[in-house]
C-alpha cells in the first residue's frame, strides 16, 4: 500500500483517523494500523520487522544496564552487526554472489540466490541502528517499553520510505504529544500538497521517462535522450519529495513533527549544497553515524576525502544492490572531493547561472546511472545525450513522447522544483489579501482562495488515481 492510492486515501486513512482520534489507547491503535499497513504489502515477511523490534528493544535494555566500558561496546557491536547482517542477507546476497563468481568462480557454485527483499528493510534497519547508537551515546535514556520501540520502528507514515527519523528527535512526542486542530488541518494541507506532487507531476513524468529508458539507447537522438533524463529528474524528485511531504503531513495529523526531507535541492549552488537539501534525513544519518565516527574532516585532507568516498559508496549501495548505484554514489562522492580541492572557490567566482548549470549537469548525469539497469545501459544513454546515437528509420522522435499532459507537467515541475513556486504562492496570497481590503476580511478571502487551490489539487489527484493512471513509486523498493 502506498499513500498515493485509492485504498489508502478512502479506506485505510479515514478508518485509522477515526479510531486514533476517538479511542484512548493511541499507541496501540497506531501500532496495530502500522502493522496492517505493512502486512498489506508484505504479509509473509512481517516477522522480519517484528524480530527486529524485539531484538533492538532487548539490546537497548542491555545497553542501558551495562556498565561503561567494553561491555557496552560489545552490546552495541552485536546490535549493529545483527541489523546489518539481516540487511545484507536480504538485500545484497545475490550481488555478493555475482562479485564472488567474477573474482573466484571456482569457489562459487550453483545459481544466483533468489532472496526476497522485505519491504522497507533499509529504512527500518537504519531506524533500529540509530536507536541503539543514541542509547549507547546517552543521547536518550533507554526505552524500557516495548510498545514505544515498536511504535517508533513501525510508524506507518515513515515505515517503508522515510524520512529517516532518529529516536532522540521524537522520543518526547512518543511519550507526550497532543494533536491540535491547527496541527491536524495543517497536516491535511501538507498531505494534499505531497499527493499532488506525486500524482500530478511525478506520475506524469514517469510515462515518458520509462518509455525513453526502455528503448535501445543507440536509437535515441540527443533531444529524446535529454527529454528522458529531464523527465526522470523531475519524476524522482516529486516522487520522493511528494511521499516525504505526505509523511510529514500524516505525522502532524497525529501529533508528530517529522523533519523536512527536501529543501529545493535543484536550486543548489554546488554538489555539497545539493546534499544539504536532498534526502536530508539520510544525509544527516550518514554524517552522524558514519562520517563523523570515521573521523570526519578532523584527520587532514586525505582522510577527509577517503571518508567522503566511503560514505557515498555506502550511500549508493544503500539505494540498491547494483553496480549502477555504486557508480552513482562514487560520482557524487567524487564531486564532493573535487569541490574541496578548490572547485568550490571557482564556483563562488562564477555567476549563479553557471553554478546552477554545473549542479544540474552533475546531478542529471548521476541520475542516468541511478535509473539505468546496467552500466552499459547508462553509458549508452550518456552517448545518446552527447549526440552519438544512431539516427535511422527506427529512431525515436521527440513528438511521440510529448502530450499536452506531459508538456504541462514539465512546465509546472520545472517551476515547482525551485523556490519560485512557493514564493509566487506566498506573494499571491499577500497581494490578494491587500487587494481585497487588507485586514481580517482580506486575509479570509486570500485564505479561502488558497483553500480552494488545495481542494482543487486534491480532486485532480484523486480523479487521476481513480482513472487508474500510471502510479509507480521509485523509493518503495528500498
Amino acid at each position: 500500500m502506498v499513500f498515493s492510492s485509492v485504498v489508502f486515501i478512502f479506506y485505510f486513512l479515514p478508518i485509522f483517523l477515526a479510531c486514533y482520534l476517538t479511542l484512548p489507547f493511541k499507541h496501540a491503535v497506531l501500532l496495530f494500523f502500522s502493522l496492517c499497513f505493512y502486512a498489506y504489502g508484505e504479509v509473509l515477511y512481517t516477522y522480519i520487522m517484528l524480530v527486529s523490534i524485539v531484538l533492538n528493544w532487548a539490546l537497548g535494555i542491555f545497553l542501558g544496564a551495562a556498565a561503561e566500558g567494553r561491555s557496552r561496546q560489545v552490546v552495541l557491536a552485536v546490535g549493529v552487526t545483527a541489523n546489518l547482517t539481516a540487511l545484507c542477507y536480504f538485500k545484497y546476497l545475490g550481488f555478493f554472489h555475482d562479485i564472488a563468481a567474477e573474482i573466484v568462480p571456482s569457489l562459487v557454485s550453483g545459481p544466483r540466490p533468489d532472496v526476497h527483499l522485505p519491504l522497507g528493510i533499509s529504512f527500518f534497519t537504519f531506524h533500529a541502528i540509530s536507536y541503539l547508537i543514541d542509547v549507547y551515546r546517552r543521547q536518550v535514556p533507554v526505552e524500557r517499553s516495548l510498545m514505544y520501540v515498536a511504535v517508533y520502528i513501525t510508524m506507518f507514515p515513515q515505515l517503508v520510505a522515510g524520512p529517516i527519523i532518529r529516536f532522540h528527535n521524537i522520543r518526547e512526542e512518543l511519550h507526550h504529544r497532543r494533536a491540535t486542530l491547527a496541527m491536524f488541518t495543517a497536516g491535511i494541507q501538507i498531505f494534499i500538497i505531497g499527493l499532488a506532487q506525486k500524482v500530478l507531476i511525478a506520475n506524469t513524468m514517469a510515462v515518458p521517462a520509462d518509455a525513453v529508458f526502455d528503448l535501445d539507447p543507440a536509437t535515441l537522438a540527443a533531444p529524446v535522450a535529454w527529454l528522458g533524463i529531464t523527465c526522470y529528474t523531475l519524476q524522482i524528485f516529486f516522487d520522493f519529495c511528494g511521499y516525504s511531504t505526505m509523511a510529514v503531513g500524516l505525522g502532524l495529523m497525529i501529533g508528530f513533527h517529522f523533519p523536512e526531507n527536501f529543501r529545493d535541492p535543484y536550486a543548489a549552488s554546488s554538489i555539497t549544497d545539493f546534499w544539504r537539501r536532498w534526502h536530508i534525513s539520510l544525509s544527516l544519518w550518514f554524517r552522524d553515524y558514519l562520517y563523523i565516527p570515521l573521523g570526519g574532516s578532523r584527520a587532514g585532507p586525505l582522510a577527509t576525502y577517503r571518508n567522503l568516498l566511503i560514505v557515498f559508496l555506502l550511500c549508493g549501495l544503500w539505494h540498491g544492490a547494483n553496480w549502477t548505484f555504486v557508480v552513482w554514489g562514487l560520482w557524487h562522492g567524487g564531486f564532493l572531493v573535487i569541490e574541496r580541492l578548490g572547485v568550490s572557490r571557482l564556483l563562488e567566482a562564477c555567476g549563479a547561472v553557471v553554478r546552477h548549470v554545473y549542479v544540474m549537469l552533475v546531478v542529471m548525469v548521476g541520475w542516468v546511472f541511478f535509473r539505468a539497469d546496467t552500466i552499459d545501459h547508462a553509458l549508452g544513454m550518456l552517448r545518446a545525450m552527447a549526440g552519438w546515437g544512431r539516427l535511422d528509420e527506427n529512431a525515436a522522435v521527440l513528438g511521440q513522447f510529448l502530450t499536452p499532459e506531459v508538456d504541462l507537467a514539465l512546465l509546472v515541475g520545472v517551476v515547482a522544483a525551485t523556490p519560485l513556486m512557493g514564493n509566487a504562492v506566498r506573494w499571491g496570497i499577500e497581494w490578494l489579501s491587500g487587494a481585497c481590503g487588507g485586514g481580517v476580511p482580506g486575509r479570509r478571502i486570500a485564505d479561502g482562495v488558497y483553500l480552494a487551490l488545495i481542494v482543487a489539487s486534491f480532486l485532480l489527484a484523486v480523479t487521476s488515481l481513480a482513472a487508474g493512471t500510471y502510479n509507480p513509486f521509485i523509493y518503495y523498493r528500498f
